[in-house]
């Protein structure tokens, strides 16, 4: 249907124009978000792209091809470009093609498709895989190869649906409080249900791995400690550091009647496995040498565990991947801000955690009041005038770097925390340097990388309670920080163009505030350099989510 008031051009090489400034332009942006992804953001046409996995994704929440096209033509000024829509439907229809399922000969590989079963067991990559035909319609193949065969049929382009099942563990009892320990009323929220719950699926369609995608100050935890209180079983949960380990630790005391006893910690700092057991992905991943062994990967088959939870599973760093492929009897749930990974890991993350089984828009929680509302607001500043000639003679990595350490951008943070001087205020950036500068010139604490976890766990506690009013922050503050009052984060420096680390910065403000006031994410960017460019694609993802980015001046005295 031609219609030229709509807002989206689909063209054929499946890639989405969608104008900003069109009526329909959030509801169209609503309903293409869960099939498609945003490539760029200018001002007045935001481009999207649909690609395999983002259509695999899509199926993996039940949504159809038909209900991908009829999306697509609701919002199009044009006629969908037919090669689309039978893209479309050629790639969706592959997801579950082909399923791994337990048979009591074995794990088998089973289509209704007998010449593709035929051509893919002769495929270089998966016929040493095979251990044997069995009829027209299934192959047997082996257990330990689980993981690996989903990889290699993935990157094929034909998703296996892994319905094979998972041991159940060892059992041990976990309920949830109605009161807090701290004496609060608790009741998981009505989204954090769903997640759970479309986790462990049903007799029509059973779960038990996958990713659940949340915002940062949701509640992605209270969904982990829910799903371990619907399995009631020991569980070893990945973290990103010794602080989220312990933050853990406190949610799971304060929601379930687990006792101290019964939680271990495995770290760099301790080495305890209990029935429920937190472990950093450091120490997963720590050997004595880049050739050496992994010593501590042990920890996986050291328990019978029921349920592995991979919390921040965007940061999973790559050795995990290969443990998570040897894992696939185990239930495995991943926990994530965003599914974006900087290093092309996306498709491991499907295969080898599980497809997506959950996601809301950020602005609906916001909407209903779970988390805070929110501005972006990027500030541009030039470099200071004897500045700018030496930034053109630079090599551009120097010229990154220099622009992102520009001493014009300390006037722009002075002037900002007087604004908010009654605000619990976060600086974050990237380079020790600068922020070691910003916390002598502000007289503020600071944490990097080198400070201790007791003296990490001090300084949290201390902005928590008030005591300090502002903290510095280099990017150990991305994730796993849990600060609820702060309501106010200046971005100076960043990860290069990094759009799940704008995502998790954001995420340190949005925990639903007391005044329900709202936060306010700022970023300092250079003027006419190669920091604006890195600007424009780490606000991709939250541009994605329906916030916009205010852009403002400052001029140098």
């Amino acid at each position: 249907m031609y219609n030229p008031q709509n807002p989206l051009i689909i063209q054929s090489n499946s890639t989405i124009l969608l104008e900003v400034n069109n009526p329909l332009f959030a509801e169209a942006r609503n309903a293409i978000s869960l099939f498609a992804h945003l490539d760029k953001s200018p001002e007045y046409i935001h481009t999207y792209s649909i690609t395999p996995l983002s259509l695999w994704n899509a199926a993996s929440l039940g949504i159809t091809a038909q209900q991908v096209i009829d999306r697509l033509s609701r919002f199009s000024k044009y006629p969908l470009p037919g090669n689309v829509a039978e893209d479309i439907i050629e790639l969706i229809g592959r997801f579950g093609k082909i399923s791994l399922e337990s048979d009591p000969v074995g794990l088998v590989l089973r289509s209704s498709d007998t010449s593709l079963l035929h051509h893919l067991t002769l495929h270089p990559q998966l016929s040493p895989l095979v251990d044997r035909t069995i009829d027209d319609n299934t192959v047997l193949v082996s257990r330990k190869y689980r993981g690996l065969i989903k990889q290699v049929l993935i990157s094929i382009g034909y998703p296996a649906h892994d319905k094979a099942g998972y041991v159940d563990g060892e059992p041990y009892p976990i309920e949830l409080r109605k009161q807090t320990a701290r004496g609060e009323e608790f009741k998981v929220r009505e989204y954090q249900r769903l997640a759970a719950e479309n986790f462990i699926g049903n007799l029509e369609s059973p779960g038990g791995s996958g990713v659940v995608v949340l915002p940062c100050g949701a509640g992605k935890t209270i969904v982990g400690i829910y799903v371990m209180s619907l399995l009631k079983r020991k569980t070893l949960i990945l973290v990103t550091n010794v602080t989220a380990a312990r933050q853990w630790k406190r949610e799971i005391l304060d929601k379930t009647d687990l006792k101290e006893s019964d939680i271990g910690e495995y770290s760099g700092e301790s080495k305890e496995i209990k029935p429920v057991t937190l472990a950093t992905y450091q120490i997963i991943t720590f050997r004595k040498n880049k050739n050496g062994p992994f010593i501590h990967y042990d920890i996986f088959n050291s328990e019978n565990w029921g349920l592995i939870i991979y919390d921040e599973v965007h940061l999973l760093p790559a050795p995990v991947f290969k443990f998570t492929a040897d894992l696939q009897a185990r239930r495995r749930l991943g926990l994530t801000a965003t599914l974006i990974r900087e290093d092309g890991h996306e498709a491991d993350v499907f295969t080898l955690i599980g497809p997506k089984k959950f996601d809301i828009p950020w602005k609906d929680l916001e909407r209903q009041g779970w988390i805070a509302a929110a501005r972006c607001i990027e500030i541009r500043v030039d470099l200071p005038q004897q500045e700018k000639m030496r930034y053109l003679t630079l090599t551009p990595n120097k010229q990154i770097r220099f622009a992102y350490e520009n001493p014009s951008k300390t006037a722009v943070v002075k002037e900002l925390l007087e604004k908010h001087k009654n605000d619990q205020v976060l600086v974050i950036g990237q380079y020790l340097s600068q922020l070691e500068s910003l916390s002598k010139e502000f007289n503020a604490s600071v944490i990097t990388g080198a400070t201790s976890n007791k003296k990490r766990d001090q300084l949290y506690n201390d902005f928590r309670t008030g005591k300090l009013k502002l903290l510095v922050l280099s990017k150990v503050g991305n994730f796993a920080v849990d600060l609820p009052d702060a309501n106010v984060a200046i971005q100076v420096s960043g990860s290069f163009g990094s759009r799940q680390e704008e995502a998790q910065r954001l995420g340190r403000i949005l925990r639903p505030k007391k005044k329900q006031e709202q936060a306010v994410f700022y970023s300092i960017v250079t003027r006419e350099s190669r920091e604006l460019d890195f600007a424009m694609k780490r606000q991709l993802f939250l541009t994605e989510q329906g916030y916009s980015y205010e852009i403002q001046y400052r001029e140098i005295e």
